[in-house]
């Protein structure tokens, strides 16, 4: 399993908890960053010091959030080098089918809706996790 941090983008901390909780309750161990909106991941990932450690394994990325969307977020991501083949996930509340387009548009790896109910919540990050940081081949890392 991949051990290198999963970058969790999103600005609802009730969402933050219950995905934390989802995380442990599914056994993975993986290092949790967290970025509460797209400035904070934009720097998580292209801040001083981010080039001299790893990327994430697996960047979850909420769509609606304050001062940087995460359509943003994910176009900033697909121009860079260091990142453009970075494992994207947009894990987020929206059904405006335009955001799912525009998503895939933009080479998100998956798009997901965020399940409402807490059960099939836990189950759905936990499939995430299966196949994001298990079974899934990523390109090799670059630091």
């Amino acid at each position: 399993m991949d051990k290198r941090p999963i970058l969790l983008v999103e600005d609802n901390p009730d969402d933050v908890a219950l995905t934390l909780r989802a995380f442990k309750k599914n056994h993975i161990a993986n290092p949790i960053q967290i970025a509460r909106d797209g400035v904070e991941a934009l720097e998580y990932l292209f801040g001083e010091g981010a080039a001299t450690k790893p990327l994430p394994a697996l960047v979850l990325l909420d769509l609606k959030m304050p001062r940087l969307g995460g359509l943003e977020v994910l176009a900033r991501i697909r121009t860079e080098e260091r990142t453009k083949v970075l494992q994207v996930v947009v894990l987020t509340s929206s059904r405006e089918d335009d955001d799912l387009m525009k998503s895939y548009s933009l080479h998100a790896n998956s798009y997901i809706r965020k399940p409402i109910d807490f059960e099939e919540f836990i189950r759905a990050v936990g499939q995430i996790g299966l196949y994001w940081l298990l079974l899934n081949q990523p390109p090799p890392a670059k630091s």
